[in-house]
């Protein structure tokens, strides 16, 4: 890589990114149809803008300024303008409440707000009303009678450049850098306080299991208020890569298919969804070309990337690529060197699907307290297991503690929760070893296995420990099923709560002579219970015998984040989703 530069602060990615890729689409989204390409020179200059028009805003070092939006570059030029201030970023997700908002609005004090749109704007007024500080609000679209990111720009014009460089530096790598205020699964959420060193020590770590190159093409659609999304961000800069935004998380197939990128990040339930349509596709169907989908699918589920299958198997395979796969390689832009996956476990099936249609997923582990990255899969040259997620990065340590919890050490772990001694206190020991709440393993002492959440692991009335996680993987391998919660604590058995897939249910009742009126109606069939109870049964027989699902009840809805069932991340909220659902888990039981 020409021009290299040191840094220790994240904003001095800018100037080598400037050296090594200043080509004219160097930060790209779309607008009204049309992808807006700007050069890394043109972003930097609007980067600097921002910060001289937040210090003539009266912003200075340690204040906060929020930012609320899906990921665009306005985004990350607001991020960066910051930065260079020594003030502080407090990204957050969108889809939050109201109360949400205005708990961490509080907590942080928060003097500016950027949001994006007309919606988020009126939920962060609401959400404001009742504060007695009341921070300013700016938006990124051009709303009427609203403060603009272009009038603070406006007033960057007049900025004083010397000035500038000394704040900036002055800012010392192990300042606090941003606030990301995790959603968690019960109360308020906790503030983690991320320094510049602790991203930047991730940054250097992670980019050796990159395979991205100068002026390769990423496309970025995951929320950048997660700590996962921004940094990958910050490695593609520091790779040099030329950024492309996706229009949202609805035209992400389309973006690819446009934008030809060479990686992306992304998290298993949207790989789940792939998988789920192209299979619904493979159904629909007919003939020889239906015979050789499932021949070419049962193929790829049985591939071991590390392992040489044998000359018959590389043969079938080398064929199967060509006929069907190659289809799945288009529908991606046909340039994909890797998709990164991250922020939950990823089916072993996921794994071994894509790897053998020439499509290499590498999995990654870590937390916002981490930020994010702890280990993570190298795919040039292949080093990780099936089922893993890869080697801890050489600057992080890990270790297991005697009840199987993975302790975590090293220059990425954050400086604690904000507002939070008691809270920090125990989440780092004394030793400095972060407590992930993640139960896992080291396979052949090297390669790092995820099997639960801590606090989600259960007891029988047996006394035998249920991990539900893994039931739920296992049990979401079939094409019947988009969402599942296991539970039975203190319980016989296991029994879980099954959303189904309704396409493909709608296809399974049509072929069946089934009349399909509605959800909350089919899910009482019992020809459909039964196919239901059939699958699930199948399912269990690669599980141990006192963590096998019993029974199963159908819901007629996904769970949601409007409905309070999942966080901000798509994780589930199982307190909440068992007491929504009591009755129907006590009917269950008897």
């Amino acid at each position: 890589m020409s021009s290299e530069r040191p840094f220790t602060r994240v904003f001095d990615l800018l100037p080598q990114y400037l050296a090594i890729n200043n080509s004219s689409d160097a930060f790209c989204n779309k607008i009204n149809g049309e992808w807006v390409k700007n050069s890394a020179n043109e972003i930097i200059e609007k980067i600097n803008l921002m910060s001289h028009g937040l210090y003539a805003l009266g912003i200075r070092k340690d204040d906060k300024v929020a930012i609320i939006s899906s990921s665009r570059p306005e985004w990350n030029i607001t991020d960066f303008g910051i930065q260079q201030l020594g003030a502080v970023s407090v990204p957050m997700y969108p889809t939050i409440t109201i109360e949400d908002y205005r708990y961490i609005f509080g907590d942080a004090g928060v003097k500016i707000v950027f949001v994006a749109d007309q919606k988020l704007h009126d939920k962060v007024i609401a959400a404001i009303s009742t504060l007695d500080i009341k921070p300013e609000v700016y938006s990124y679209d051009k709303l009427a009678g609203i403060k603009n990111i272009e009038d603070v720009l406006i007033l960057g014009k007049n900025g004083d450049n010397n000035r500038l460089e000394e704040m900036k530096a002055a800012v010392n790598p192990d300042d606090l850098l941003t606030l990301i205020y995790t959603s968690g699964t019960t109360g308020f959420p906790k503030g983690v306080m991320l320094t510049h060193n602790n991203i930047i020590s991730n940054v250097k770590a992670c980019v050796e299991y990159f395979v991205v190159e100068e002026k390769d093409r990423v496309l970025s659609f995951l929320p950048l208020c997660h700590i996962y999304e921004r940094s990958a961000i910050y490695i593609y800069i520091r790779m040099g890569a030329s950024i492309y935004y996706a229009e949202s998380m609805d035209t992400i197939a389309e973006n690819i298919r446009e934008v030809k990128p060479s990686m992306f990040t992304t998290v298993p339930r949207l790989l789940e969804k792939v998988y789920d349509k192209i299979v619904a596709k493979g159904y629909e169907l007919t003939g020889v070309k239906k015979t050789l989908f499932f021949w070419a699918l049962n193929l790829g589920l049985k591939y071991d990337p590390t392992t040489d299958m044998g000359f018959i198997y590389n043969i079938q395979l080398k064929i199967a690529r060509k006929l069907i796969f190659s289809k799945w390689q288009e529908a991606l832009g046909g340039n994909i060197k890797v998709i990164t996956s991250g922020s939950a476990a990823l089916q072993t099936r996921l794994s071994r699907i894509f790897w053998a249609a020439g499509i290499p997923i590498s999995e990654g582990y870590g937390l916002t307290e981490t930020s994010p990255v702890i280990s993570t899969s190298r795919v040039q040259p292949i080093d990780f297991r099936v089922g893993c997620v890869g080697t801890v990065l050489s600057n992080v340590q890990v270790k297991i503690a005697e009840d199987g919890e993975i302790l975590c050490k090293g220059p990425n772990v954050m400086k604690g929760y904000y507002n939070r001694p008691e809270a920090t206190a125990e989440a780092i020991d004394t030793d400095g070893w972060f407590h992930t709440g993640d139960i896992g393993t080291l396979v052949e002492g090297k390669y790092l296995k995820i099997t639960d959440r801590k606090k989600e692991i259960f007891k029988t009335s047996g006394g035998k420990y249920v991990a539900p996680q893994q039931i739920e993987n296992k049990l979401k391998e079939s094409v019947l099923i988009e969402q599942c919660i296991v539970v039975g604590e203190n319980q016989k058995f296991p029994s879980a709560l099954i959303i189904p897939d309704f396409s493909v249910l709608k296809d399974w009742c049509l072929n069946n002579d089934i009349q399909y009126s509605s959800n909350e109606d089919i899910i009482k069939n019992e020809k459909v219970i039964e196919h239901y109870e059939k699958a699930v049964e199948l399912l269990m027989t690669e599980v141990a015998q006192w963590e096998r699902v019993k029974k199963i009840t159908l819901l007629p809805r996904l769970f949601s984040i409007e409905e309070g069932e999942l966080t901000a991340k798509l994780s589930l909220k199982r307190k909440a989703i068992v007491e929504k659902n009591l009755k129907l888990i006590e009917k269950m039981y008897g």
